[in-house]
């Protein structure tokens, strides 16, 4: 990249990243590593014109997903319910929602002066205090 001038890097973080999660410790360790690794990551290749960002996926189903927050019956788990609880938008991410920050990310005429930072698509996780 630093020879072709320029490009982007695209991290995946998590929202353990920013809220550690029951049951996943050290997942939510690496996790937040990686929006730190971003930061430092970006800061040190931005002068060779890479850029370096992160997406923080929210809670996204999947083949291993679903049998956490779904049971047998399709309706949502005590686990998946509380998710929805503190999600605004009151559902669930499909994985078609990552493409529109990640194309962003990478498009050079779009986020030419982006660097260094983490995304959260988690339909309001995030922002959601719970109470």
């Amino acid at each position: 990249m630093a020879l072709a001038g320029g490009g982007s890097i695209i991290n995946f973080a998590s929202m353990t990243s920013y809220r550690p999660l029951s049951k996943v410790a050290p997942y939510a360790a690496a996790k937040a590593a990686i929006i730190n690794y971003t930061q430092w990551l970006s800061a040190y290749l931005a002068p060779a014109g890479i850029r370096v960002n992160a997406i923080a996926p929210g809670f996204f189903v999947n083949e291993r997903s679903r049998k956490l927050l779904y049971q047998e019956n399709g309706s949502p788990s005590a686990r998946g319910a509380q998710v929805l609880h503190h999600s605004p938008m009151k559902r669930f991410g499909e994985a078609h929602e990552l493409l529109g920050c990640m194309n962003w990310l990478v498009d050079e005429s779009k986020s030419g002066f982006v660097t260094g930072i983490t995304v959260p698509v988690d339909g309001g996780f995030l922002a959601c205090p719970g109470v």
